[in-house]
């Protein structure tokens, strides 16, 4: 499926919401509609939580609304997981783990150019997730090799069932353990972590997307073979301008950049507005046409989205909620270049 950029917007996954409806039609309001992950309604709805659904090794705390993983409970429960290996729907986001992503489905969706899911990427959860000595468990070679299989079958069975609703379907993984990735871990090394990540990839289900809000090693996300980069320039744009060679290889290929760049707090986005928005796209755009990429070329394969998820504003929805009105408004200045 070739991605066509046009200016669309889109947003990541993660909403303050707590009533249901409302941010489904928030998703909704935009060009490329999401499900929402909403955290505030249950913990299953975590990203995290969502996740790890069939994973062995894995309990939940749902009061204190942890996740805690056992290496021997993984080694117990491994024997049950081999023997689903091959059903997909037993990889498939029940309704219990997200009763959003059901009510999702059930919308009609038909009038969309795209429609998107998404999941936690591998990397983050195996980094995030620790067991009581506090070590990842990433960094264990055993679950290291399950975790990256398990993550291709859980976005293989989320991709075919999206599929089922809209020929246009894709997911992304949303990847902030991307940024830690080739620092000095002794239970993880970079090496190691590069490959495992292309071998991931090459399992990849439709177009191959990863989101972060973070500041990775761009060299090495725009060199691997992605369809979709998402990533905040509001905060970072700066610095992933500067490759402006990697960069240009990664549209000659014909790939994607969600731009990004309307503030989700509250604080950003008061001291933001219409103009100013646009004024940074102009910047990073005119340094990129500098450096020989064609004008049109971005625009034709660029997406805009907030810069980043937001569950932390005191208003919880308003801010965000104004930050896609923002948004829309930035894409449309835009769309009229097209």
């Amino acid at each position: 499926m070739k991605l066509e950029g046009n200016c669309l917007t889109t947003a990541m996954g993660i909403l303050p919401h707590l009533e249901v409806e409302k941010a489904l039609q928030l998703s909704l309001s935009l060009d490329i509609p999401f499900w929402p992950q909403l955290p505030g309604v249950s913990f299953y709805e975590d990203m995290y939580a969502q996740a790890s659904e069939h994973f062995p090794g894995i309990a939940l705390d749902l009061e204190q609304r942890e996740i805690h993983f056992s290496l021997e409970r993984f080694h117990r429960e491994l024997e049950e997981y081999v023997a689903h290996w091959e059903e997909e729907p037993y990889f498939r986001l029940s309704r219990k783990y997200s009763a959003v992503y059901h009510k999702f489905l059930k919308k009609d969706l038909a009038a969309y150019p795209y429609i998107r899911g998404q999941s936690i990427g591998p990397v983050s959860f195996g980094m995030k997730i620790q067991d009581r000595e506090r070590r990842p468990m990433i960094y264990y070679d055993e679950v290291r090799e399950i975790i990256f299989d398990f993550f291709a079958r859980k976005l293989q069975a989320q991709y075919s069932e999206l599929r089922e609703k809209h020929p246009r379907a894709f997911v992304w993984v949303d990847e902030p353990g991307l940024e830690m990735l080739f620092m000095s871990y002794t239970g993880y090394t970079s090496e190691k972590a590069a490959a495992d990540y292309r071998r991931f990839l090459e399992q990849f289900p439709g177009p191959r997307g990863v989101h972060l809000c973070g500041n990775p090693d761009w060299s090495f996300l725009l060199g691997l073979d992605l369809d979709i980069l998402s990533l905040d320039v509001l905060s970072n744009g700066y610095i992933f301008s500067r490759y402006r060679d990697e960069i240009k290889t990664f549209l000659d290929r014909g790939a994607i950049i969600s731009w990004g760049i309307t503030p989700t707090l509250t604080e950003e986005y008061i001291a933001e507005g219409l103009q100013s928005m646009i004024a940074k796209i102009e910047a990073l755009w005119s340094h990129l046409e500098q450096g020989g990429i064609p004008r049109r070329q971005i625009l034709g394969q660029a997406w805009f989205a907030p810069a980043r998820c937001c569950l932390i504003n005191p208003d919880r929805e308003t801010t965000v909620e104004r930050s896609f009105k923002l948004l829309k408004e930035v894409a449309a200045h835009f769309k009229k270049e097209l």
